[in-house]
Order: C-alpha cells, then structure tokens, then sequence
C-alpha cells in the first residue's frame, strides 16, 4: 500500500498557492484494508475514504471507461495492480495530473511541472473529450490562474470546440453546471470562465440564456463581463458579481426567468440578477441626484425596507456598472437615508390612532419628510 499527495495540493504548493485542500490516491490496497486501517467509505461511485483523524478524501487509484454521455457515464475500476500512472492519465490537466510521495519525490508522467514553468493549461490525454464537465473545469482554473500569465494550449482549445461540436456539452446537467459556475465567480478573473466558454461554443449551449444576455450580437457584447471583471477587482462578493452580469433592459427579465427556471438558480442570485436588470439602470439618475420623492420609490420597488442587506448589494451592483457615474459617496449616502427611514416607528403611528392602509399611507409620509431633511 503506497499513499500520494495528488492534483491541487500538489499545484498549488509547486505555484506558491496556499494549499486550502488535501487529496490522497492510495495504491495496492483495497476497499476491505482501508476499512480495517479505520477511513470510513464514503464514495457512491468508486471507493473514497475519509481519514480516521485527518477526514481528509483517500481515493483508491482507479482506471475508468467511458459507458455513456455526460460527466456520470463511466464504469470505475480499482484494484490493487492499478497502478499511480494509469490513475493520472484519466485526469484533465497535466498541472492537475502530478502526485507527490510519502517522501516529497515528485511524480509526474505528463510533464506538469513544466507546463506549469511555461503556464499553459493542457489536457493530459485524448480521455479528456470523454467528460464535458472538463470543458467548465479548464474555464474555472483560466479564471483562476489567468491573472499569473496562464494561457489555454491550442490543442486543448480545439479540443473543447470539437467536444461542442459533437453534442457532448449538451448531456451537462443544469446543476453541475451552476456549481462551476458559482465557483468560477469568485475567481480572481471570472470574466475569463465566461470569455472562454464562449469562445469554444459552450455557453450556447450550457446557458442559452445568458449567451442571449450577454449580447452576442451586439455592439459591444463584453460590457457586462468588463463589469464583472470591476467587479473581481473590487473584491466584491460572488453574489454581487453575478448580478453585474445582468446589466441590460427590464424588457429581457422573461429571459433570465428561463434561465431561473433551467438553472433552479438560488433564490438571492435570482432575485439579485432580477433586481439589476429591472432597476439598475434607473436607479443610476436617482441615486446620483435623489429626491425625497424618487428615492422612496426606489427603496418601494426594490424592497429596501424589508430587505436592507439586499438592497446594499444591489447598490453596489448599480455602481460597478455605472462606475463613471456613481461614487462611493453615492451608495453611502442612499444607504444612510435608508437607515434614517427604517428608524421610523410604524407602532408608533398605530398609536395616533391611524388603521388598516392608513398607516402604511402615513408611514409613507413620515418617511418622505424624514428623507427631505436628509436630501437638503
């Protein structure tokens, strides 16, 4: 029984990455010694442990044959005459295909370490156009390791359009699609996750819809994703950066509601994603220049004054896509007024006697006046 350090630990310590998670491939052994040695099965497809202490994955090294479409259609085999090299060959990369022994000796049979010398993203073998789910891997790590100079190899590029091409990328469950897409957010160039997909056909394909937003067609069909690309910059949150991909007009809000639908998206991306692209651009001349008035209707139609925390992302949104327009002097100032309203006591006005719509009606206009006094 051999144990290797494998895939992004192994990466990520040879970049100078800090390492956040720790695989392990574990050769010559089986299912029944892992047992007795304490790791604890967890794996549905083909066996996976957890350390008794550690609760770190260990993988038996395995082999797999293609069975079927999609990411799920393989047959796993193990055993113990699997050897570490038939299991690295089935990776996507090479930068992801180089293990690590017990004694820190390097093993890498498809020349990762130098396509991390020279950063270029290469699949390890023709095995990779068996999986589509690769195709959104490679986009996630150019998002990752774009900004240290990585660049996609020709071949793997042509590969991924040939994946495209053949049908492959459509047997991606909407699911497995969002979860990459979730994680590419947060990378420090998520913009590239979405330029590449595109570039190689998949986001037609994988998400219609926001192929359809981001304006193929139009004049300038990169504004949202150089807004996304602000917002990365500013360290914003993958919520905020998800809703800076909706920069458009209120009429294409039937089209996100598809992608809503599609996706299942998470009910703060989807509200987030609806709020921009219903009010963002609106909400641009009233918060630069706000009126008692205008201000209380965007704090209504955005429902500020239930959801606060919400409405502070939506700000930022707003912001990040009108940067030449807006300044953080803005977003502070209709964040305050906001404050001032919620200080506005609605059991109070039940207590002068008002009922039913009437009290809604005056804490309207306690509200506005509040907002003059703020405003002037």
């Amino acid at each position: 029984m051999k144990v290797y350090l494998v895939g992004g630990a192994v990466r990520d310590k040879l970049l100078g990455i800090p390492v956040k998670d720790r695989d392990w491939v574990v050769t010559g052994s089986t299912p029944e010694e892992m047992k007795q040695k304490g790791f604890e099965p967890v794996g549905k497809d083909f066996p996976v442990f957890l350390h008794p202490k550690t609760q770190e994955e260990y993988a038996l090294a395995r082999t797999e044959r293609k069975s079927g479409h999609g990411y799920s259609g393989f047959v796993f085999h193990t055993s113990p005459d699997v050897l570490l090299e038939d299991d690295l060959v089935r990776r996507d990369l090479t930068i992801n295909a180089i293990a690590e022994d017990e004694q820190g000796n390097l093993i890498d049979p498809y020349q990762g370490q130098q396509d991390l010398q020279q950063k270029i993203l290469r699949h390890v073998s023709p095995a990779f156009q068996e999986d589509p789910l690769r195709i959104l891997r490679v986009a996630r790590f150019y998002a990752r390791l774009k900004p240290l100079g990585f660049t996609i190899a020709e071949g793997t590029s042509d590969l991924m359009m040939r994946m495209v091409g053949s049908g492959e990328a459509s047997h991606l469950v909407a699911e497995r699609v969002w979860q990459e897409t979730v994680r590419a957010l947060v990378e420090p160039a998520p913009e590239a996750f979405f330029v590449t997909l595109r570039q190689c056909g998949a986001l037609q394909v994988v998400m219609p819809e926001l192929d359809q937003l981001l304006g193929r067609n139009n004049r300038n069909p990169d504004k949202n994703l150089t807004v996304l690309q602000r917002a990365a910059h500013g360290k914003a949150s993958g919520l905020v950066r998800f809703g800076c991909l909706f920069a458009g007009k209120p009429e294409q809000l039937n089209i996100l509601k598809l992608m809503v639908k599609r996706m299942r998206l998470p009910v703060a991306f989807a509200d987030m994603a609806s709020l921009v692209l219903q009010h963002s651009e609106a909400a641009v001349p009233v918060i630069e220049k706000p009126t008692a008035e205008t201000l209380m209707s965007l704090y209504e139609q955005t429902d500020a004054f239930r959801r606060p925390e919400r409405f502070a992302d939506f700000l930022q949104c707003s912001q990040l896509i009108a940067a030449t327009t807006l300044t953080p002097q803005h977003l502070q100032s209709a964040r305050h007024a906001l404050q001032t309203c919620l200080k506005v006591n609605a059991k109070a006005i039940v207590e002068q006697g008002f009922k039913g719509k009437e009290v809604g009606e005056q804490l309207r206009l306690v509200r506005i006046k509040k907002l003059e006094t703020f405003i002037v």
